[in-house]
């Protein structure tokens, strides 16, 4: 489908500052911007491209003033990432959507299932499992004994769900995650053995959250894990049991957070970022990628980086000291050499 810039920017109330009737029917990078695309430039370290894109629509915030020419189309929003992203949502919208109980999948007779749910091949939902109106399960997702589910949750290929967790509305979990796996608890014995504890409490997920693929989120010990609304989870992270995170954390991929672990809100970890078990993040934590907490942040809205974490700024600091480490290495050992040679002028007076 065609839409002009005008009646783009009528549906995100943007202002158009070129030829409002140039039609787009697809989406492109900045970069990579072909004629009959739109795009976006949100990012100032992108801004160079939009003096040289062929794309016939940009995007972009209403504080934008360009230093040259343009040939493409402006349409100027508020944010031009979040108007993007409302227009993806539109496009997606539009995509077919299947319906019904697919005749190879297994639903139990001591299950509920919603209104308007689509429930793919293969995909197994237990006894006593709750699945809420406009469900999207694809093939192969498993939902376990008295698993609860909410509205408009959709499951990927491969979600394993165990047995008492709940998702709350309008969620969504990625191919192959695991939720509700047990929790990494293991008592030692005087032998050198080790003793499983038994993993009894479960997860739950809140409204609004987003778990990307073959991520895992262990059950708790007792009680429950829990992502509280609007967390988003990115692939191959691992929560570990009994952990904690607050409304509208966001965590990149490879991330691990061990277990009691208790982070607050509006937080954002960067990728690979370990969390030590039993210990507190304040909210609006700002982690970089690959820092290694290693204990208590309390001081809220603050970012840190490094291994063990310290303040970003003090992060920068250090590793400019590291990086001149070397060079100081060899004048420390001149200034050694010096010092054994004016010992032995003395000792020879």
């Amino acid at each position: 489908m065609e839409f002009s810039a005008q009646q783009i920017a009528e549906y995100l109330k943007g202002t158009v500052v070129g030829d409002p009737n140039v039609k787009v029917s697809n989406l492109s990078k900045i970069e990579e911007g072909q004629p009959g695309t739109l795009t976006f430039l949100s990012n100032p370290k992108y801004t160079e491209f939009i003096y040289t894109t062929k794309a016939s629509v940009v995007l972009v915030n209403n504080d934008f003033t360009p230093e040259k020419e343009i040939s493409a189309t402006l349409i100027k929003v508020q944010n031009s990432y979040m108007a993007l992203a409302g227009l993806l949502s539109l496009v997606d919208s539009m995509n077919p959507k299947k319906k019904g109980i697919s005749p190879l999948a297994f639903i139990s007779e001591k299950a509920k299932v919603g209104e308007d749910a689509y429930i793919g091949e293969y995909t197994v939902i237990d006894e006593g499992a709750q699945v809420g109106d406009g469900a999207y399960f694809y093939p192969q997702v498993y939902v376990g004994t008295n698993v609860k589910i909410g509205k408009n949750v959709t499951l990927y290929p491969g979600v394993k769900i165990y047995k008492d967790c709940v998702i709350g509305d309008n969620c969504t979990v990625h191919a192959g995650t695991i939720i509700g796996a047990d929790g990494f608890g293991f008592a030692p014995s005087a032998d050198g053995t080790y003793s499983k504890i038994p993993q009894i409490g479960n997860v739950v997920l809140e409204d609004n959250v987003e778990v990307g693929a073959n991520a895992t989120i262990d059950r708790a010990t007792m009680g429950s894990t829990i992502l509280r609304k609007g967390v988003k989870i990115d692939n191959l992270v691992q929560i570990a049991h009994n952990v904690e995170v607050g409304e509208n954390t966001v965590m990149a991929a490879q991330c691990g957070v061990a277990g009691s672990t208790k982070i607050g809100k509006h937080c954002m970890f960067g990728g690979q970022v370990g969390v030590t078990g039993h210990c507190h993040v304040a909210d609006g934590t700002i982690v970089g990628a690959q820092t290694g907490i290693s204990g208590e942040v309390k001081k809220p809205n603050q970012a840190i980086q490094g291994s063990p974490h310290m303040s970003a700024l003090e992060f920068k600091k250090s590793s400019i000291c590291i990086k001149e480490l070397p060079d100081m290495r060899r004048k420390l050992i001149e200034m050694q050499n010096q010092i054994k040679e004016l010992q032995a002028l003395l000792e020879k007076k």
